[in-house]
């Protein structure tokens, strides 16, 4: 599965934004697929998860602010981000995991601003 990440930009604070994450090959539909974010200095932490199943996880700092989805015919994971906060500010990136694989997609920078 190889990954391409997109969607980040320059948005205000209370504002939203819509990354995607595009895969190709054919495991998609059998890959966990996770949004990890690196803030500068910092270390790359979950920001949520997506099951094959359709089971979600969100990372604390996001829950209530952030929905996961996945669209399998199009082999897209969302990231809809909704009342961004300036701690928000960081490189998205995303990770599909299977039995055999553990791939990354390149970052998508989002930068939140007061």
């Amino acid at each position: 599965v190889q990954l391409q990440a997109s969607g980040g930009g320059l948005v205000q604070a209370g504002g939203s934004l819509r990354l995607s994450c595009a895969a190709s090959g054919s495991n998609f539909s059998r890959s966990a697929i996770t949004w990890y974010r690196q803030a500068p200095g910092k270390q790359r932490d979950v920001v949520a998860s997506i099951l094959i199943g359709g089971s979600t996880y969100y990372a604390g700092s996001v829950k209530g602010r952030f929905t996961i989805s996945r669209d399998n015919a199009k082999n897209t994971v969302y990231l809809q981000k909704n009342s961004l906060k300036p701690e928000d500010t960081a490189v998205y990136y995303c990770n599909a995991m299977g039995s055999t694989w553990n791939n990354w997609g390149q970052g998508t920078e989002v930068t939140v601003s007061s």
